[in-house]
């Protein structure tokens, strides 16, 4: 019990971790070379095998409700399979179907063209929101979607940055932009295909880490869509989003306790098998210590996330989940990049080698402090919750 809440696991919810578990050790993390080797990409038959896999052992659609095609898990449920994930390098998890949580607001058509393809793993869709001149405030964002009264199709015009998916598959996205309705900005989401005409695909940058996903630049100039691209209703988009980034920061958050656990995993098996000066290297402080406070942050990274996600699994005030995500990201994420950081010193030369796992960890779990919010915006969502909810609910 933490506070009240319980965080035993049922028998259900252990199977599952093990499912996982497995599938990430057996698929995902014997191909961890060969793909940082292969530049972030693998064939097509291979990414087939993940996606076969993963079906196999039941990790598909997991997030999303039961009643359009996924399997409904609680919150805690997907903590406890994201905590496995983040125990791969590559973030080759992104090659398991599924969809963003904003497609549960499909109409009927949208989910026959767009949701329940990628749930069967024929279809990608990518989710783009950030801009050039736009990052985390929202209300800067300039996209527009203009309505032609002749024919009442919607014109879509914007420049979208770290428009993310794995680039193979990827062919639709989810696009956050503005119907202007006289003075009021009306945020509102259309889904547009790739191969749209007016489409454009502007930059494809490389970046620090070797992921599944990439995460490029998109311009929309005059992309005409009819009114039933619109997803959910005019106006709702930065509450859809919202719920997105909710549910992203508590995945991150268990993805970073998983990073974190194979870590310490790795140093503890080398330091204590690896001998200088006539003793094991774990027999040093400079080694053992920074290994047990990554412990402390490791297992306090996890049981801020498992409460997150217990609380909205019970109901609970969504203004004071939202901070505790918000926490659980934050903590996480920036407890992770430390705990590779010592980890790669643990190996020494080694953990600079692009064959070992921290190294590959070191580069990755930077973004974790920056998308999906960075850590200054959630110390601003955390700040104002302590003022608006009560310090005894945001940290009790």
């Amino acid at each position: 019990m933490l506070g009240g809440v319980d965080l035993t696991l049922t028998a259900a919810q252990a199977e599952l971790q093990g499912r996982a578990r497995t599938f990430v050790r057996e698929v995902l993390q014997p191909l961890e070379v060969e793909f940082e080797h292969a530049g972030g990409r693998l064939p097509a038959e291979v990414r087939a095998r993940i996606r076969d896999a993963s079906i196999d052992a039941g990790l598909v659609g997991g997030s999303l409700p039961r009643e359009v095609g996924g399997q409904g898990w609680s919150v805690l449920e997907q903590v406890i399979v994201h905590e496995q994930l983040g125990q791969s390098t590559g973030g080759l998890w992104s090659f398991i179907p599924g969809a963003y949580n904003a497609l549960t607001h499909c109409s009927p058509e949208q989910r026959a063209r767009y949701l329940d393809p990628s749930l069967r793993g024929e279809r990608f869709g990518s989710y783009a929101v950030t801009e050039p001149g736009a990052g985390s405030d929202a209300r800067a964002l300039v996209a527009t979607a203009v309505r032609d009264s002749a024919t009442g199709e919607y014109v879509l015009n914007g420049e979208k940055w770290f428009v993310t998916g794995p680039p193979d598959e990827t062919d639709f996205m989810i696009f956050h932009c503005i119907i202007e309705d006289g003075s009021e900005r009306r945020p509102t989401l259309f889904l547009v295909d790739y191969d749209a005409p007016g489409v454009t695909m502007q930059h494809d940058p490389d970046y620090m880490h070797t992921f599944a996903d990439r995460h490029p630049q998109f311009v929309l100039a005059d992309v005409r869509v009819p009114a039933t691209a619109m997803l959910g209703e005019i106006g709702r988009a930065d509450e859809l989003t919202n719920e997105w980034f909710v549910e992203e920061r508590i995945h991150i958050g268990a993805r970073c306790a998983g990073a974190m656990e194979r870590l310490l995993t790795l140093a503890v098996e080398w330091a204590t098998e690896r001998i200088q000066f006539g003793e094991r290297i774990f027999e040093f402080q400079g080694v053992s210590f920074p290994l047990a406070d990554s412990a402390a942050d490791a297992a306090a990274a996890r049981l801020l996330t498992r409460e997150a996600a217990v609380l909205a699994d019970g109901g609970a005030d969504p203004k004071v989940v939202h901070a505790k995500a918000s926490l659980a990201k934050l903590f996480a994420s920036e407890a992770a990049f430390r705990c590779a950081d010592r980890v790669v010193q643990v190996f020494g030369g080694r953990g600079y080698m692009r064959e070992y796992a921290a190294e590959r960890f070191f580069r990755e779990l930077r973004v974790d402090r920056i998308w999906e919010g960075t850590s200054e915006i959630q110390r601003l969502i955390i700040a104002r919750a302590l003022e608006k909810r009560g310090v005894d609910r945001v940290v009790g």
